[in-house]
Protein backbone atom coordinates (compact mmCIF):
# COMPACT_ATOMS: atom_id res chain seq x y z
CA UNK A 1 0.00 0.00 0.00
CA UNK A 2 1.43 3.69 -1.04
CA UNK A 3 2.19 6.10 1.64
CA UNK A 4 2.23 9.09 1.05
CA UNK A 5 5.66 11.16 0.81
CA UNK A 6 5.63 13.50 3.88
CA UNK A 7 8.79 15.52 2.13
CA UNK A 8 6.64 17.41 -0.93
CA UNK A 9 8.30 17.82 -3.95
CA UNK A 10 8.41 21.54 -3.24
CA UNK A 11 10.04 22.68 0.48
CA UNK A 12 7.75 25.52 1.86
CA UNK A 13 9.99 28.29 2.89
CA UNK A 14 9.58 27.97 6.56
CA UNK A 15 7.76 31.15 8.55
CA UNK A 16 9.84 33.19 11.08
CA UNK A 17 8.08 32.83 14.69
CA UNK A 18 6.44 36.79 15.37
CA UNK A 19 8.10 37.98 17.92
CA UNK A 20 7.50 38.85 21.91
CA UNK A 21 9.54 42.13 22.08
CA UNK A 22 9.58 45.23 20.14
CA UNK A 23 12.53 47.24 20.72
CA UNK A 24 12.26 50.62 19.72
CA UNK A 25 16.11 51.66 19.51
CA UNK A 26 16.66 56.00 19.15
CA UNK A 27 19.47 57.45 16.78
CA UNK A 28 22.82 56.61 17.65
CA UNK A 29 26.51 56.50 16.36
CA UNK A 30 26.71 52.63 14.29
CA UNK A 31 28.94 51.48 17.04
CA UNK A 32 26.71 52.23 19.71
CA UNK A 33 24.14 50.93 17.85
CA UNK A 34 26.27 47.49 17.71
CA UNK A 35 26.52 47.06 20.67
CA UNK A 36 22.89 47.42 21.84
CA UNK A 37 22.14 45.05 19.20
CA UNK A 38 25.13 42.56 21.43
CA UNK A 39 23.67 43.03 24.54
CA UNK A 40 19.80 42.55 22.91
CA UNK A 41 20.66 39.08 21.44
CA UNK A 42 22.82 38.11 24.35
CA UNK A 43 19.88 38.63 26.37
CA UNK A 44 17.10 36.97 24.25
CA UNK A 45 17.02 34.64 21.61
CA UNK A 46 17.24 36.61 18.20
CA UNK A 47 14.14 35.37 17.02
CA UNK A 48 12.11 36.52 20.05
CA UNK A 49 12.89 40.12 19.04
CA UNK A 50 11.87 42.97 16.54
CA UNK A 51 14.38 45.74 16.28
CA UNK A 52 13.06 49.24 15.11
CA UNK A 53 15.86 51.76 14.61
CA UNK A 54 16.44 55.10 12.88
CA UNK A 55 19.61 54.29 11.60
CA UNK A 56 20.67 52.43 8.86
CA UNK A 57 21.90 49.41 9.45
CA UNK A 58 24.52 47.65 7.24
CA UNK A 59 26.70 45.08 9.27
CA UNK A 60 26.06 41.01 8.87
CA UNK A 61 26.72 40.60 12.21
CA UNK A 62 23.32 40.26 13.35
CA UNK A 63 21.67 38.35 10.55
CA UNK A 64 19.38 36.05 12.63
CA UNK A 65 18.07 39.43 13.69
CA UNK A 66 14.93 40.74 12.19
CA UNK A 67 15.01 44.70 11.86
CA UNK A 68 12.87 47.18 10.30
CA UNK A 69 13.51 51.07 10.25
CA UNK A 70 11.57 53.23 12.33
CA UNK A 71 10.03 56.69 11.58
CA UNK A 72 12.61 59.95 12.42
CA UNK A 73 11.58 61.54 15.74
CA UNK A 74 13.55 64.89 16.78
CA UNK A 75 13.87 62.59 20.36
CA UNK A 76 18.01 63.69 21.43
CA UNK A 77 17.41 63.44 25.14
CA UNK A 78 13.97 61.66 25.91
CA UNK A 79 11.46 60.04 24.26
CA UNK A 80 8.87 62.46 22.99
CA UNK A 81 4.88 62.09 21.95
CA UNK A 82 5.31 60.98 18.74
CA UNK A 83 8.29 58.08 20.02
CA UNK A 84 5.09 56.69 22.15
CA UNK A 85 2.66 56.89 19.06
CA UNK A 86 5.07 55.08 16.55
CA UNK A 87 5.59 52.41 19.19
CA UNK A 88 2.26 52.01 19.96
CA UNK A 89 1.43 51.26 15.98
CA UNK A 90 3.98 49.30 15.27
CA UNK A 91 3.54 46.72 18.12
CA UNK A 92 -0.07 46.19 17.62
CA UNK A 93 0.55 45.70 13.89
CA UNK A 94 3.33 43.05 14.57
CA UNK A 95 1.28 41.62 17.65
CA UNK A 96 4.28 41.68 20.16
CA UNK A 97 3.22 41.18 23.70
CA UNK A 98 6.08 44.20 25.06
CA UNK A 99 7.83 47.35 23.98
CA UNK A 100 11.21 48.18 25.35
CA UNK A 101 12.05 51.60 24.41
CA UNK A 102 16.04 52.46 24.25
CA UNK A 103 16.99 56.15 24.40
CA UNK A 104 20.00 57.31 23.11
CA UNK A 105 23.16 56.01 24.55
CA UNK A 106 21.95 53.03 25.77
CA UNK A 107 24.46 50.90 24.83
CA UNK A 108 25.76 51.52 28.36
CA UNK A 109 23.08 49.52 30.06
CA UNK A 110 24.52 45.47 29.59
CA UNK A 111 22.18 42.70 28.69
CA UNK A 112 21.39 41.41 32.48
CA UNK A 113 19.94 45.54 32.58
CA UNK A 114 17.92 45.09 29.19
CA UNK A 115 17.15 41.23 30.78
CA UNK A 116 15.21 42.96 33.96
CA UNK A 117 13.51 45.74 32.19
CA UNK A 118 11.75 43.51 29.36
CA UNK A 119 11.70 40.34 31.46
CA UNK A 120 9.16 41.74 33.75
CA UNK A 121 6.92 42.95 31.28
CA UNK A 122 7.13 40.13 29.14
CA UNK A 123 6.29 37.62 32.42
CA UNK A 124 2.82 39.95 33.29
CA UNK A 125 4.99 40.74 36.69
CA UNK A 126 4.24 44.81 35.49
CA UNK A 127 2.78 47.31 33.04
CA UNK A 128 5.67 49.64 33.04
CA UNK A 129 9.31 48.99 33.91
CA UNK A 130 11.43 51.73 34.76
CA UNK A 131 15.26 51.74 35.23
CA UNK A 132 16.82 52.95 38.75
CA UNK A 133 20.05 54.11 37.30
CA UNK A 134 22.96 54.05 39.25
CA UNK A 135 23.97 57.98 38.12
CA UNK A 136 27.23 59.85 39.90
CA UNK A 137 26.23 62.54 43.04
CA UNK A 138 26.02 65.74 40.28
CA UNK A 139 24.34 64.09 37.16
CA UNK A 140 20.62 64.33 37.04
CA UNK A 141 19.89 66.97 39.16
CA UNK A 142 16.69 68.81 37.61
CA UNK A 143 15.26 65.25 37.82
CA UNK A 144 16.78 65.27 41.89
CA UNK A 145 15.37 68.51 42.54
CA UNK A 146 11.61 68.83 41.29
CA UNK A 147 10.92 65.64 39.21
CA UNK A 148 11.22 63.12 41.72
CA UNK A 149 10.27 64.47 44.77
CA UNK A 150 7.38 66.34 43.28
CA UNK A 151 6.37 63.13 41.41
CA UNK A 152 6.70 61.10 44.57
CA UNK A 153 4.76 63.39 46.67
CA UNK A 154 1.58 63.84 44.81
CA UNK A 155 1.50 60.07 42.77
CA UNK A 156 2.41 58.67 45.86
CA UNK A 157 5.16 57.08 43.59
CA UNK A 158 8.75 56.04 44.39
CA UNK A 159 9.98 55.44 40.70
CA UNK A 160 13.39 57.47 41.23
CA UNK A 161 13.54 58.36 37.62
CA UNK A 162 10.01 59.10 36.43
CA UNK A 163 11.26 60.61 33.12
CA UNK A 164 14.05 57.72 32.42
CA UNK A 165 14.76 57.35 28.93
CA UNK A 166 14.41 53.55 28.81
CA UNK A 167 11.21 51.82 29.33
CA UNK A 168 9.36 48.64 29.33
CA UNK A 169 5.94 48.27 28.31
CA UNK A 170 2.96 46.19 28.11
CA UNK A 171 0.69 46.64 25.30
CA UNK A 172 -2.15 48.17 27.17
CA UNK A 173 0.62 50.51 28.30
CA UNK A 174 1.81 51.45 25.28
CA UNK A 175 -1.86 51.89 24.31
CA UNK A 176 -2.34 54.38 27.05
CA UNK A 177 0.92 56.13 26.28
CA UNK A 178 0.03 56.30 22.66
CA UNK A 179 -3.42 57.99 23.57
CA UNK A 180 -1.82 60.86 25.81
CA UNK A 181 0.62 61.64 23.02
CA UNK A 182 -2.02 62.06 19.93
CA UNK A 183 -3.20 65.06 22.33
CA UNK A 184 -0.30 66.66 21.39
CA UNK A 185 0.46 65.24 17.71
CA UNK A 186 -3.17 65.95 16.97
CA UNK A 187 -1.77 69.66 17.83
CA UNK A 188 1.31 69.42 16.20
CA UNK A 189 3.84 69.05 19.25
CA UNK A 190 5.23 65.52 18.14
CA UNK A 191 8.07 66.94 20.42
CA UNK A 192 5.87 66.80 23.69
CA UNK A 193 6.74 65.48 26.86
CA UNK A 194 4.55 62.77 27.99
CA UNK A 195 5.32 61.42 31.82
CA UNK A 196 4.59 57.42 31.87
CA UNK A 197 4.60 57.43 35.76
CA UNK A 198 1.44 59.63 36.18
CA UNK A 199 -0.31 57.56 33.15
CA UNK A 200 -0.02 54.33 34.59
CA UNK A 201 -0.90 56.29 38.13
CA UNK A 202 -4.05 57.35 36.61
CA UNK A 203 -4.96 54.04 34.95
CA UNK A 204 -4.13 51.98 37.82
CA UNK A 205 -1.62 50.02 35.71
CA UNK A 206 1.35 48.21 38.06
CA UNK A 207 5.00 49.51 37.48
CA UNK A 208 8.04 48.92 39.41
CA UNK A 209 11.42 50.17 38.58
CA UNK A 210 14.72 47.62 38.23
CA UNK A 211 18.22 48.10 39.28
CA UNK A 212 20.24 48.73 35.94
CA UNK A 213 23.37 49.91 37.16
CA UNK A 214 25.38 53.04 35.65
CA UNK A 215 23.85 54.58 32.39
CA UNK A 216 25.19 57.89 29.78
CA UNK A 217 22.70 59.96 29.73
CA UNK A 218 22.66 62.19 26.34
CA UNK A 219 23.14 65.50 26.35
CA UNK A 220 21.06 68.17 24.42
CA UNK A 221 23.13 69.30 21.07
CA UNK A 222 22.56 72.80 22.84
CA UNK A 223 22.78 72.76 26.80
CA UNK A 224 21.05 75.16 28.28
CA UNK A 225 20.00 74.65 31.06
CA UNK A 226 17.66 77.15 31.39
CA UNK A 227 15.91 76.34 28.49
CA UNK A 228 15.88 71.99 29.77
CA UNK A 229 14.79 73.11 33.23
CA UNK A 230 11.96 76.12 31.95
CA UNK A 231 11.00 72.96 29.27
CA UNK A 232 10.95 70.04 31.88
CA UNK A 233 9.26 71.62 34.95
CA UNK A 234 6.54 73.81 32.68
CA UNK A 235 5.34 69.85 31.06
CA UNK A 236 5.42 68.36 34.71
CA UNK A 237 3.52 71.42 35.79
CA UNK A 238 1.00 71.24 33.32
CA UNK A 239 0.76 67.35 33.62
CA UNK A 240 0.09 67.63 37.25
CA UNK A 241 -2.71 70.08 36.47
CA UNK A 242 -4.35 67.87 33.85
CA UNK A 243 -4.42 65.26 36.75
CA UNK A 244 -5.29 67.61 39.79
CA UNK A 245 -8.46 65.60 40.09
CA UNK A 246 -5.80 62.31 41.00
CA UNK A 247 -3.58 63.80 43.09
CA UNK A 248 -5.89 65.48 45.28
CA UNK A 249 -7.19 61.83 46.68
CA UNK A 250 -5.14 60.38 49.20
CA UNK A 251 -3.02 57.79 48.47
CA UNK A 252 -0.40 55.72 50.31
CA UNK A 253 2.97 55.67 49.30
CA UNK A 254 4.79 51.70 49.16
CA UNK A 255 7.59 51.34 51.30
CA UNK A 256 10.94 51.40 50.19
CA UNK A 257 12.31 48.40 48.47
CA UNK A 258 16.20 48.73 48.42
CA UNK A 259 18.37 50.54 51.15
CA UNK A 260 19.42 53.20 50.09
CA UNK A 261 22.56 53.47 47.70
CA UNK A 262 25.86 54.91 49.38
CA UNK A 263 28.11 55.73 46.16
CA UNK A 264 30.95 57.65 46.64
CA UNK A 265 30.88 61.30 46.18
CA UNK A 266 32.22 62.64 42.67
CA UNK A 267 35.32 64.62 42.33
CA UNK A 268 34.58 66.56 39.60
CA UNK A 269 31.44 68.95 41.53
CA UNK A 270 30.07 71.72 39.98
CA UNK A 271 31.53 75.01 41.27
CA UNK A 272 29.10 76.06 43.85
CA UNK A 273 30.22 79.88 44.59
CA UNK A 274 28.59 80.92 40.79
CA UNK A 275 25.13 79.57 41.60
CA UNK A 276 25.36 81.32 44.47
CA UNK A 277 26.12 84.69 43.22
CA UNK A 278 23.42 84.40 40.60
CA UNK A 279 20.92 83.85 43.51
CA UNK A 280 22.14 86.65 45.34
CA UNK A 281 21.94 88.84 41.68
CA UNK A 282 18.58 87.34 41.54
CA UNK A 283 17.37 88.00 44.77
CA UNK A 284 18.52 91.77 44.35
CA UNK A 285 16.46 91.69 40.94
CA UNK A 286 13.62 89.54 41.15
CA UNK A 287 11.71 90.15 44.02
CA UNK A 288 8.69 92.23 42.86
CA UNK A 289 7.96 88.62 40.94
CA UNK A 290 8.76 85.94 44.02
CA UNK A 291 6.47 88.52 45.93
CA UNK A 292 3.43 87.70 43.66
CA UNK A 293 4.28 84.04 43.61
CA UNK A 294 5.65 83.28 47.16
CA UNK A 295 4.11 83.70 50.80
CA UNK A 296 6.19 86.26 53.40
CA UNK A 297 7.47 83.25 55.16
CA UNK A 298 9.59 82.23 52.44
CA UNK A 299 10.70 85.40 51.19
CA UNK A 300 12.03 85.59 54.61
CA UNK A 301 14.10 82.65 54.04
CA UNK A 302 15.35 83.54 50.80
CA UNK A 303 16.43 86.87 52.64
CA UNK A 304 18.60 84.69 55.31
CA UNK A 305 19.65 82.51 52.59
CA UNK A 306 20.88 85.53 50.65
CA UNK A 307 23.12 86.32 53.21
CA UNK A 308 24.40 83.21 54.17
CA UNK A 309 28.20 82.41 54.15
CA UNK A 310 28.95 80.46 50.79
CA UNK A 311 30.82 77.33 53.04
CA UNK A 312 27.14 77.57 55.08
CA UNK A 313 25.39 78.00 52.17
CA UNK A 314 22.06 75.14 51.88
CA UNK A 315 18.46 75.71 50.46
CA UNK A 316 16.58 74.28 53.99
CA UNK A 317 14.56 71.00 51.97
CA UNK A 318 11.15 72.59 53.63
CA UNK A 319 11.52 76.05 51.87
CA UNK A 320 12.33 74.34 48.71
CA UNK A 321 9.45 72.24 48.86
CA UNK A 322 7.17 75.05 49.35
CA UNK A 323 8.86 77.35 47.06
CA UNK A 324 8.22 74.27 43.89
CA UNK A 325 4.60 73.88 45.51
CA UNK A 326 4.09 77.72 45.30
CA UNK A 327 5.49 77.98 41.28
CA UNK A 328 3.14 75.14 40.98
CA UNK A 329 -0.02 77.03 42.18
CA UNK A 330 0.89 80.44 40.33
CA UNK A 331 1.74 78.09 36.85
CA UNK A 332 -1.85 77.26 37.48
CA UNK A 333 -3.52 80.51 37.87
CA UNK A 334 -1.00 82.52 35.57
CA UNK A 335 -0.28 85.01 37.96
CA UNK A 336 2.30 85.81 35.29
CA UNK A 337 3.36 85.15 31.81
CA UNK A 338 4.32 81.22 32.43
CA UNK A 339 7.93 81.93 30.38
CA UNK A 340 8.57 84.52 32.97
CA UNK A 341 7.19 82.56 36.15
CA UNK A 342 9.75 79.08 35.40
CA UNK A 343 12.59 81.70 34.61
CA UNK A 344 12.28 83.22 37.95
CA UNK A 345 12.68 79.97 38.95
CA UNK A 346 15.78 79.30 37.71
CA UNK A 347 17.97 80.96 40.30
CA UNK A 348 16.37 79.38 42.93
CA UNK A 349 16.96 75.58 41.68
CA UNK A 350 20.36 76.88 41.44
CA UNK A 351 20.62 77.93 45.04
CA UNK A 352 19.24 74.11 45.85
CA UNK A 353 22.37 72.43 43.52
CA UNK A 354 24.87 74.71 45.46
CA UNK A 355 23.63 73.57 49.19
CA UNK A 356 23.54 70.49 47.20
CA UNK A 357 27.02 70.19 46.30
CA UNK A 358 27.77 71.83 49.85
CA UNK A 359 26.06 69.13 51.47
CA UNK A 360 27.63 66.03 49.88
CA UNK A 361 31.26 68.23 49.64
CA UNK A 362 30.95 67.94 53.36
CA UNK A 363 30.71 64.03 53.53
CA UNK A 364 26.96 63.67 53.30
CA UNK A 365 25.31 61.28 51.06
CA UNK A 366 24.11 62.55 48.21
CA UNK A 367 21.03 60.19 47.75
CA UNK A 368 20.12 60.85 51.65
CA UNK A 369 19.73 64.02 50.88
CA UNK A 370 17.30 63.91 47.95
CA UNK A 371 15.32 60.95 50.15
CA UNK A 372 15.22 64.21 52.63
CA UNK A 373 14.17 66.88 49.88
CA UNK A 374 11.58 64.04 48.70
CA UNK A 375 10.39 63.49 52.25
CA UNK A 376 9.57 67.17 52.44
CA UNK A 377 7.46 67.52 49.78
CA UNK A 378 5.39 64.62 51.07
CA UNK A 379 5.11 66.46 54.78
CA UNK A 380 4.02 69.51 52.67
CA UNK A 381 1.39 67.81 50.39
CA UNK A 382 -1.56 69.38 52.39
CA UNK A 383 -0.26 72.56 51.42
CA UNK A 384 -0.61 72.28 48.19
CA UNK A 385 -3.99 70.42 48.22
CA UNK A 386 -5.21 73.39 50.58
CA UNK A 387 -4.18 76.30 48.01
CA UNK A 388 -5.25 74.32 44.30
CA UNK A 389 -8.62 74.21 45.65
CA UNK A 390 -8.31 77.58 47.99
CA UNK A 391 -5.39 79.66 46.03
CA UNK A 392 -6.55 82.58 47.33
CA UNK A 393 -5.88 81.54 51.01
CA UNK A 394 -2.44 82.33 50.78
CA UNK A 395 -0.65 81.31 54.07
CA UNK A 396 2.18 82.58 55.87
Amino acid sequence: MATPDPIPASTAVLERPAANLLVMVAAMPADQLESVLANLTAAFPAESLLVATQNEFTSGSFADLRMVLAPPTGAAWTSTAADFVNAFELAREEGVRAVLMLGPGSNSLNAAALRALAGAVLSSTVDLAVPFYALPPYAGLINSAILYPLTRSLFASRIRFPQAIDLCLSLRMAEHLAAAARRFTSTNQPEAIIWPVNEAVAAGYSMDEFDVGPRALPQPADVDINAILSLVTGSLFADVEAKAALWQRPRRLPPPRRPLPDWANSDGAPEAARMIESFRFAYTNLQEIWSLVLPPNSLLGLKRLSVTDAAQFRMPDPLWARIVFDFLIAYRLRTINRGHLLGALIPLYLAWVAGHINITAAGSSSERHIEAVASAFEADKPYMVSRWRWPDRFKS
